[in-house]
């Protein structure tokens, strides 16, 4: 298990070099520039190139990325050319809202996903199944930016049930140790403050969940309706063993590889769709920081976020792949 760990991580070194070189020349390929963004009405040919010399942008594209893996090498990911604060300081600052809205979001995705996927499965023909694959199937085609849209404007606006932006009420002066809102509330006994955090988090949440959760019924439920009519599962029935044993050890257990192989593909949808997500409810996370970050051609902040989300990726999956050995014993025997 250990080896091959080592293996994945050391397959990580290749698979990110080959992502900072397309990120770089990507970046680069962009219509504008860094210094038209910063400048705007007062953008003239001098002033550009003043800032290009500034950055460095004037140097040949090589020689920018030379220096670039250089920094990045030794820690530093440099400034953001719209804050000038180092791009590490702002990403540790934002990351802690992405962190808690996806984990929120994926938390929706499996804890609704996989109970309704199997329960599908377990009445397939039925009408239950039918309405359950069909409001999957539009959970898969609403874009994120849009169904954020349409919560916005019904929860927060019409009804006023929910707040329409932000992380939490300005107004309560809560603590904060990991930057992770809800845990600090908990944390400290501060509860209105865990409570607001928790109200600020479920619009933006459900809008990043819905897609996830749609392709988690989905492939459970096609999962599931495999392996309930398998040889061992009708021997088992056979034989007398009980309900419970059946659809807990035989079926549920046997059809989760290919949800957990699902779930954690899921976690770059996640990721993608927070930059509209966090756009749309003005979530200080490192998703609308991107957004803002691609639309000035802030390229310090947008290589080093991808890379950052590109990494996380990776040891996500690479997670994944170790649970399989815990799901299904004989993947730790191959």
């Amino acid at each position: 298990m250990l080896r091959t760990i080592g293996r994945r991580l050391l397959l990580l070194i290749p698979t990110l070099f080959g992502l900072t070189l397309l990120l770089f020349f990507w970046v680069r390929a962009l219509p504008g520039g860094p210094a038209v963004a910063l400048l705007g009405e007062r953008a003239t040919p001098e002033r550009i190139a003043e800032i290009n010399e500034l950055y460095g942008f004037n140097e040949p594209l090589i020689a920018q990325y030379v220096t670039w893996m250089g920094r990045l090498l030794s820690g530093d990911f440099g400034n953001s050319i719209q804050t000038q604060r180092p791009v590490l300081e702002e990403f540790t600052r934002r990351f802690p809202a992405t962190f808690e809205l996806s984990v929120f979001a994926i938390v929706l995705a499996i804890g609704i996903g996989i109970p309704l996927g199997y329960w599908a499965a377990r009445r397939h023909g039925k009408a239950s199944d039918h309405i359950a694959v069909g409001a999957s199937l539009i959970g898969i085609t609403i874009p994120v930016f849009f169904l954020a849209f349409i919560l916005k404007w019904v929860f927060a606006v019409q009804l006023r049930w929910l707040p329409s932006d932000g992380r939490q009420n300005p107004r309560i002066d809560a603590t904060h140790y990991t930057n992770l809102y809800v845990l600090d509330g908990i944390i400290t006994g501060e509860w209105d403050a865990a409570w607001d955090a928790f109200l600020h988090l479920i619009l933006p949440g459900v809008a990043l969940a819905t897609i996830p959760l749609a392709i988690i019924v989905r492939i459970t439920r096609a999962s599931v309706l495999e392996v309930q009519n398998a040889d061992y599962v009708r021997t088992g029935m056979a034989k007398g063993v009980s309900r419970g044993t059946i659809r807990g050890r035989f079926v549920l257990r046997n059809a989760l590889l290919p949800v957990v192989t699902t779930v954690g593909l899921q976690v770059g949808l996640i990721l993608s769709g927070a930059v509209l997500t966090e756009t749309v409810f003005a979530y200080p996370g490192i998703g609308s920081f991107l957004a803002r970050a691609i639309f000035t051609r802030d390229f310090p902040v947008i290589q080093a976020f991808v890379l950052f989300i590109a990494l996380l990726y990776a040891l996500v999956n690479l997670a994944v792949d170790v649970s399989y050995s815990f799901i299904d014993p004989r993947v730790r025997v191959q």
